[in-house]
């Protein structure tokens, strides 16, 4: 059996679909039944963006003028979160006031209550090919 790199091609690889799941009980339609939100997958390449941008310089104790990178691995599960997310429209104005916050970031951290957040948060981060969200903090600190 012969190897073929067609199967790499960028055009014969299984798209990743998105997904629809239930953020929070809290948000429901006309008939009293839980909205359900869509999320998408990124790229390796958009996720090494957001890695980047929750990346900080801190400075080393007793190290005058040294500094050390930091990883802000909250801002990292606000941001893939908030990237993720298809539906709602987080970055739609109106939905930001009338929760008196700017940015999508933000906003997904006010919806959510925090235990909606971290499962949220881990069905992103599952739909995206993480294992768990401890694996992650744990890969991101080495």
């Amino acid at each position: 059996m012969a190897n073929s790199l067609s199967a790499f091609f960028a055009q014969n690889a299984k798209k990743v679909d998105n997904q629809f799941v239930i953020a929070s009980p809290r948000f429901v339609d006309q008939n009293n039944e839980p909205v359900r939100w869509e999320i998408c997958c990124i790229t390796a390449d958009e996720n090494v963006r957001l890695r980047k941008e929750c990346m900080r310089s801190v400075p080393v104790p007793g190290r005058r003028g040294q500094y050390t990178q930091e990883f802000d691995a909250m801002a990292y599960q606000s941001k893939i979160a908030a990237r993720c997310t298809v539906y709602p429209n987080l970055n739609d104005a109106e939905l930001q006031a009338s929760y008196g916050v700017n940015g999508a970031e933000k906003l997904i951290t006010t919806m959510l209550s925090a235990g909606e957040f971290e499962d949220y948060s881990a069905k992103v981060l599952g739909l995206n090919g993480f294992s768990a969200t401890e694996e992650l903090v744990d890969e991101a600190k080495n």
